[in-house]
């Protein structure tokens, strides 16, 4: 469309007629998370309008970011999925995400966090820290988010639901970013309730070890 295009033969250009619509950042970031039916990414983002949504899917349809399939099994429900094109973009969206994250402290009103958000969240904190050797199994709670991280073998992977056998539980409270962010230590969290767990309480440091969120002082 005529009024996307910025008139200059550029690649940041191009990329932001492609990509720098409203919306267009968050529904390809719950997508690089997985296949995403209709209801599913509107359910993720409760603020879109549902013509939005709409428009905007076609249009990264149209430049080839994501494609429409049918899920194998009984539903043969109708997703919609990144194309090597758009997974291209995973390490520009981790990149605009720990920049924007660095200068977070706390949720504005009327903030939420989503599924999607949150594994991305921990996916861009993995790069930041440190994978093990040794594996660990985590599962995180945050209200009725539940997710999991695997970490062992100097690579993490971070996905919707429990991890099978989970060697520590999490639930996030109001420290967990400062925990990982290093501006509360793994003790003072627990005791003064600002997260809870089960499992070892030694594991809390290892969790915050692999995961490390960036952090601005002057945030």
């Amino acid at each position: 469309m005529a009024n996307r295009e910025y008139g200059q033969f550029c690649g940041l250009a191009r990329a932001a007629e492609v990509v720098g619509q409203r919306w267009t950042l968050l529904i390809l970031r719950d997508l690089l998370v997985g296949p995403r039916r209709y209801s599913d990414l509107a359910a993720g983002l409760p603020g879109i309008p549902s013509n939005l949504l709409s428009n905007r899917l076609k249009e990264l349809e149209r430049d080839g970011l994501i494609v429409r399939e049918a899920r194998s099994g009984p539903d043969r429900a109708i997703v919609y999925t990144v194309t090597p094109r758009g997974a291209d973009l995973q390490p520009v969206l981790d990149a605009l995400s720990r920049w924007g994250a660095a200068d977070m402290r706390a949720p504005r009103e009327g903030e939420i966090v989503t599924e999607a958000s949150l594994i991305s969240a921990l996916r861009v904190a993995a790069s930041g820290g440190s994978p093990p050797a040794k594996p660990f199994a985590f599962t995180i709670i945050a209200g009725d988010i539940v997710i999991h991280a695997i970490a062992g073998d100097g690579a993490v992977k971070v996905g919707a639901g429990p991890a099978t056998d989970a060697d520590l539980v999490i639930e996030a409270g109001p420290g967990f970013r400062d925990l990982l962010a290093g501006t509360l230590d793994a003790r003072t969290a627990l005791i003064e309730g600002l997260v809870a767990i089960e499992g070892d309480p030694a594991l809390l440091d290892d969790f915050t070890f692999i995961f490390r969120v960036p952090y601005s002082p002057s945030a």
